[in-house]
C-alpha cells in the first residue's frame, strides 16, 4: 500500500487502486483528529462531483466523522468546489470535503480539504493531515458510526447549498446589464457539478443560452473535463457553426473557467485574468492590490499598473491567492491554469463566476470580447506566454536542478535582469520578457513557462528552453 500524500488540491489517486473505502476511512480519520487537535469541531459539508462512486464515498467518509462526534452535511447531488467554500462560511463549519479529482481523467478520485476558512487548506494544514494518515495505516485506528444511526442521532443531515450560492451571485453579478445585452451563449459544463448554476442564472438574466453536455456522466464523455482548447473540440465546432455571442466552460468541480468568443476562438485564462481585473477595476469601487501566480501572465501587472494599484506576485497553488482574498487585501487573484476568485467571495477558484463575469464584461462594455482584448492591448501593451512540458530522464533532471541553483546570466541570447525564487526559478528578461522552470514533484518532468510583447521573442524563447534547462 502506498503512503498517502496530500498535495495542492489534497489526495488524488486511481479509484480502487489507492483511491478506496478503507483509504477514505483512514483519511477522513486524520482529518478528524486534525480538527479535534487545534479544537475546530464545527461540522463538516461534503460533496463531490460527478465520478464513479462518488456518492458512496461520501457516506463512508460522514461515517468517520460521525465517529468522532463531528458532524457531517451531506450534498444531496454532485457539488461544484466554491458551493462547499461558501457554504463552510455560511454555516461557520470547520471545514469541507469535496471527493473530486477536478479536470483529471475518469478513473481518478480525489478528496479536496477545505479548513474553516473556506479557501485550500494551507501546506502546515496538509502535512498535518499527510502525517497522521500514514500513522494510522499502520495502526488502523478508525472511528466509525454506521450510516442510519448517525442519521438517527443528528449526527449526518442532508443539504443542498445551491439556491443560497445562487443568491450570493445574484448579489455579485450585474444580471440588469447582462439582461440589457441579450446575449446568446453556449454553455458547456463538461459533464460537471456545474450543471444547473451557470445556465440557470444566465436564462434568468435573459440570456439566449444553449447548453452542452449537461447529463451526468462519470466518464465526461471520455475526455478529461478540463475547459482547455485541446479537450473542447465539439465546442469549438458549435461555436463555428450556430453563432453565438460567447461560449463558457467550467471543469468537473466548476473551479476553471473555459472562454470562446464568436467563431470558437478560445481566450487564454491569461488574457480573461488580465481582461477581467480591467473590467472590475473599471466597474466596482473596491480597494485592494491584485495577485497572481508566478507563473500567470505579466499583463495583469500592465492592467495593474494603468490602474495604479499593487501586484502581489504568489507561489503556484491557489490556496496562496485564497488567503489573500480571505483577509480582503486583493480585487483579484488569478492563475493561468485558470483559476480565480474576487474581493469578498470565496477564498477558492470559482469557474461560475468567472464565466459570469465575463457574461457581464461583455454587456457592460457592448462590444465583443475580441474587440475588448484588441481595446485592452492598445491601453497596456500585448503579452504572449506559452507553456511547453519537457521528459527529463533523472539524471538531466538532477542535472537541470542543480543549473538551476546557479543565478543564469542569459536565457536564449537575452539578458537576465533579475531572478525570482517565489517558486521554482523565474528569469526576468530585457524588453519585459520571462521564462520560469518549475519541475515536478512526482515525475520527470519540467514545466517551462515563457512569455514576451511579441511572436518572434517568444518562439526564440521556446525553441531554447529545452537546451537552458538542461544547461547544454
Amino acid at each position: 500500500m502506498m503512503e498517502i500524500k496530500f498535495g495542492t488540491s489534497g489526495w488524488r489517486a486511481i479509484i480502487a487502486d489507492d483511491f478506496t473505502f478503507a483509504n477514505v476511512r483512514i483519511c477522513t480519520q486524520a482529518i478528524a483528529d486534525h480538527l479535534k487537535s487545534i479544537g475546530q469541531t464545527e461540522g463538516i459539508v461534503i460533496g463531490s462531483d460527478a465520478r464513479f462512486m462518488s456518492a458512496r464515498f461520501m457516506e463512508v467518509a460522514a461515517e468517520i466523522l460521525a465517529g468522532n462526534g463531528i458532524k457531517a452535511f451531506l450534498c444531496i447531488r454532485d457539488t461544484p468546489t466554491p458551493v462547499i467554500s461558501y457554504e463552510i462560511l455560511r454555516r461557520k463549519l470547520a471545514g469541507g470535503f469535496n471527493f473530486t479529482a477536478s479536470h483529471n481523467p475518469p478513473e481518478y478520485q480525489g478528496l479536496k480539504f477545505s479548513p474553516a476558512w473556506g479557501g485550500p487548506a494551507l501546506p502546515e494544514t496538509t502535512s498535518d493531515i499527510e502525517k497522521r494518515a500514514n500513522e494510522i495505516m499502520k495502526n488502523g485506528n478508525v472511528k466509525r458510526m454506521p450510516l442510519e444511526e448517525a442519521i438517527n442521532k443528528g449526527l449526518i443531515e442532508k443539504i443542498n447549498p445551491m439556491d443560497t450560492y445562487l443568491d450570493e451571485l445574484r448579489r455579485k453579478i450585474n444580471l440588469d446589464a447582462i439582461k440589457a445585452a441579450k446575449l446568446k451563449i453556449l454553455v458547456n459544463p463538461l459533464y460537471g457539478t456545474a450543471r444547473g448554476y451557470l445556465d440557470r442564472l444566465l436564462i434568468e438574466a435573459g440570456c439566449d443560452v444553449t447548453v452542452m453536455n449537461d447529463n451526468l456522466d462519470p466518464y465526461f464523455g471520455n475526455q478529461p473535463p478540463e475547459p482547455s482548447e485541446a479537450h473542447i473540440p465539439d465546442m469549438i465546432a458549435r461555436m463555428k457553426q450556430e453563432h453565438f455571442d460567447l461560449g463558457l466552460a467550467t471543469d468537473g468541480d466548476a473551479d476553471r473557467f473555459g472562454v470562446l468568443g464568436p467563431n470558437g476562438k478560445f481566450y487564454e485564462p491569461n488574457q480573461i485574468l488580465g481582461m477581467l481585473l480591467d473590467h472590475l477595476k473599471s466597474t466596482r469601487d473596491w480597494p485592494g492590490a491584485a495577485a497572481r501566480s508566478v507563473a500567470t501572465s505579466h499583463l495583469v501587472d500592465a492592467v495593474a499598473r494603468h490602474h495604479k494599484i499593487e501586484l502581489i506576485e504568489t507561489a503556484v497553488g491557489f490556496k496562496f491567492l485564497g488567503d489573500l482574498i480571505a483577509h480582503d487585501k486583493i480585487i483579484m487573484g488569478g492563475e493561468e491554469s485558470a483559476g480565480m476568485s474576487i474581493r469578498g467571495h470565496v477564498p477558492e477558484k470559482d469557474g461560475i463566476i468567472a464565466c459570469l463575469l465575463v457574461a457581464e464584461m461583455v454587456a457592460t462594455q457592448k462590444k465583443p470580447i475580441a474587440k475588448i482584448l484588441e481595446d485592452l492591448y492598445a491601453k497596456v501593451g500585448t503579452y504572449l506566454t506559452r507553456r511547453v512540458n519537457f521528459r527529463l530522464s533523472e539524471a538531466e533532471k538532477a542535472k537541470a536542478i542543480a543549473n538551476m541553483k546557479n543565478d543564469p546570466k542569459e536565457v536564449a541570447g537575452f539578458k537576465v535582469q533579475k531572478v525570482v525564487r517565489v517558486d521554482g526559478t523565474k528569469c526576468i528578461l530585457e524588453n519585459d520578457a520571462w521564462v520560469l522552470v518549475r519541475f515536478s514533484g512526482t515525475e520527470p518532468v519540467v514545466r517551462f513557462y515563457a512569455e514576451a510583447r511579441d511572436e518572434a521573442t517568444l518562439d526564440k524563447l521556446c525553441s531554447k528552453g529545452e537546451a537552458f534547462v538542461k544547461g547544454i
